[in-house]
């Protein structure tokens, strides 16, 4: 009976102590507001953890991994956290400078002698710390729809980098470029003879003790308590996608893991590279990671209280509310999540969700943030969620006019016209061939399982629709001249890459 005791005021010490250390929207209020906001936005599972002082505060799962068979998400669900990552690759290079077997300075074609930029002077100074850095002046996601999910291997995604013509300038206009990080990694089997895996799961992953970490995506959909990849986009309902396979990118994105695991990684970090006291990662290594590479905007923001962004090896760092704050968030197809870490409070803040079309994980974020930094309460969800309410409106209702404009019209060419095969220098070749009497379909060479249906609608335009329903349904048209077929131009969703790829026909 005295022991009970005794136990019971072990617990209630242990739990007065976090509520004085945590603010009363964290104590009090997160469950309702998580509960709340995977209702509104329509997220079947998310988990979280926050870290405070070394310890954890937060770690619990909500809503459900599978929406057949209502299996719950809890803080061993397994998640793709896609870019989240880079930081792990940059973490690992900054290690081998440390260690003396590089310098990040290095020029790329140290490593790679055939390496080319698309213009020469890039290709001659190019190093390992301008691709951590995204500052090779790429646009955003620029090759990605040619890469991602793509059978490409990764020697050949990085030979493709020579056709990826700079929208910006060199060093100077910051482009997120996943094959530049892909090319990083590949360099670190040349100083150490262990593929990037190996090397990350040795160096960082195994001393940390991150056991359920995994770092590719192949074989994910066999593993335990795995979350399913669901989307909303395109479709108006939740609905489940196939699981990405980029391992191709891998250091650019590849790992999944689970919040039990990232906790630890975001304690490491708040200690300096310590985790349960321990030495795993050098200080000047970390730091090295955090130092500002290019910079993004000095810019007050009109949302939230930010006036200075950057990019270090692997993550985003900014001013909020006067700390200095470190980020990353990853999206793959039906997963989004994120990492924070701010170490003047010895904060960590980790999200993971399971509907790629919804912005509730990263507003989650900033409402912890502005919980512990004593902002002005604003819903942050609320606030957002009628302007998310309204796009995705205007989505279904874009794709509902796509539909009603297929009426069986014909083209002003024999379907036989359009058949064939089409060619993009940066993707490679595509395949047209008659489906029906009425509809055309595109097979993509450089994708195992991606097709693409077409069908006609008016004023030579027509629905392109994607089996894989992630990649989105657009309007095509053909470039036709002097009734000849010359190309197609093909749009896939911005959350594979911005830009539509204009294939040539070539028979």
């Amino acid at each position: 009976m005295k022991k009970l005791f005794v136990l019971s005021l072990i617990l209630s010490f242990c739990y007065n102590e976090i509520r004085a250390q945590n603010p009363a929207f964290v104590t009090d209020s997160l469950t309702n507001y998580i509960e709340t906001g995977i209702k509104d936005w329509n997220i079947p599972g998310l988990a979280i953890a926050i870290v405070k002082d070394g310890k954890t505060v937060v770690m619990k799962g909500f809503g459900v991994r599978d929406i057949k068979t209502m299996e719950p998400v809890d803080e061993n669900t397994l998640f793709m956290i896609a870019s989240n990552s880079k930081l792990f690759t940059g973490t690992a290079l900054a290690q081998l400078e440390f260690n003396k077997k590089l310098s990040l300075d290095d020029k790329l074609t140290k490593y790679f002698p055939g390496f080319k930029l698309y213009d020469q002077n890039s290709t001659n100074l190019v190093t390992i710390k301008d691709v951590l850095s995204h500052r090779i002046g790429t646009k955003t996601f620029q090759g990605d729809f040619a890469f991602w999910n793509g059978t490409l291997s990764r020697k050949q995604i990085i030979d493709k980098m020579k056709l990826l013509k700079p929208v910006g300038q060199f060093r100077q206009d910051f482009g997120y470029c996943n094959s530049c990080f892909l090319t990083a990694g590949e360099i670190i089997p040349i100083v150490t003879g262990k593929q990037w895996e190996e090397y990350v799961q040795d160096s960082i992953l195994k001393p940390i003790g991150m056991a359920n970490t995994y770092m590719q995506t192949a074989g994910m959909a066999q593993r335990e308590n795995v979350s399913k990849p669901y989307t909303n986009q395109f479709t108006g309902k939740l609905t489940e996608l196939p699981y990405d396979l980029v391992d191709n990118l891998g250091p650019a994105g590849s790992m999944v893991s689970n919040i039990r695991d990232v906790s630890k990684w975001l304690l490491t970090q708040l200690d300096s590279g310590r985790y349960n006291g321990k030495r795993i990662l050098p200080w000047q290594v970390i730091r090295k990671t955090r130092d500002i590479n290019i910079a993004m905007s000095s810019r007050k923001s009109s949302n939230n209280p930010t006036h200075f962004t950057g990019y270090g090896l692997g993550v985003f760092m900014a001013d909020y509310a006067g700390k200095q704050v470190f980020w990353h968030t990853g999206g793959a197809f039906g997963f989004v999540t994120n990492t924070c870490f701010i170490p003047e409070l010895n904060l960590g803040i980790t999200i993971l969700t399971n509907n790629d079309n919804q912005n509730f994980f990263e507003l989650l974020r900033y409402q912890i943030m502005d919980a512990y930094l004593d902002q002005p309460y604003i819903n942050r969800s609320k606030k957002a969620l009628p302007e998310y309410l309204k796009d995705l409106a205007q989505a279904e209702n874009d794709l509902s006019k796509l539909q009603s404009r297929v009426v069986n019209a014909k083209p002003s060419l024999p379907l036989e016209s359009y058949t064939g095969k089409y060619k993009n220098e940066i993707y490679g070749d595509i395949v047209i061939r008659r489906l029906d009497n009425q509809s055309l379909e595109v097979t993509f060479t450089n994708h195992k399982t991606l097709k693409a249906s077409l069908n006609y609608m008016d004023n030579d335009e027509w629905m392109l629709k994607y089996n894989n329903i992630a990649y989105g349904a657009f309007n095509a048209k053909f470039n036709i001249k002097l009734n000849k077929v010359n190309s197609i131009s093909i749009k896939a969703n911005d959350f594979v890459e911005y830009d539509p790829y204009v294939f040539i026909k070539s028979n």
